[in-house]
């Protein structure tokens, strides 16, 4: 198999951690499209937000994802990709789309843990445990319905890639 594997979920999930690792068990490339983004814009995600607003950002991750999207490619993608329908459509089409799936607490307590305010701005302005509760109850659907495969992300990266390579050997089996 060398179709992209797409990684989504809410912030905290894993997704540049299991990326990575993944990455590393099946011998692909690995790009964050939030990284690739910022560096093309110069700019973190909390500046664009603020100079340009949230729709001109969702522009630039779907012109990021498209342009990103390459076989044999790990994609972390932002926890809002799932917003746009033509980014879920593009995933689903394009490659396998996998749902890192945490309870808010271990979302919660990654987030707390690693901040990168600069990077993540606040989507709400509650504390980060209402936050990520409230995101996610929002955003759920929309990440299941866009998967090939949901994932148990609450575990350690290593845990996450087993369950991931199980996923998608019995995918290719069937």
């Amino acid at each position: 198999m060398t179709q992209p594997i797409f990684l989504i979920g809410a912030r905290g999930c894993g997704k540049t951690t299991v990326g990575e690792a993944l990455t590393r068990a099946c011998g692909y490339t690995f790009i964050d499209t939030d990284q690739v983004l910022q560096a093309k814009a110069q700019r973190s995600v909390a500046e664009i937000v603020e100079q340009e607003g949230w729709s001109a950002f969702r522009a630039h991750e779907t012109a990021t994802l498209q342009s990103v999207t390459q076989p044999a490619t790990v994609i972390a993608t932002g926890g809002g990709i799932i917003l746009s329908p033509v980014n879920c459509d593009f995933m689903r089409s394009h490659g396998v789309v996998i749902y890192l799936n945490a309870p808010v607490s271990v979302l919660a307590e990654r987030l707390e843990a690693f901040p990168e305010e600069a990077q993540r701005p606040t989507l709400t302005g509650k504390p980060i445990s209402e936050e990520v509760h409230e995101v996610l109850a929002q955003r759920d659907a929309l990440y299941r319905q866009t998967a090939h495969h949901v994932v148990d992300a609450s575990g350690s990266p290593e845990q996450v890639v087993r369950e991931i390579l199980i996923a998608l050997q019995v995918a290719r089996a069937s």
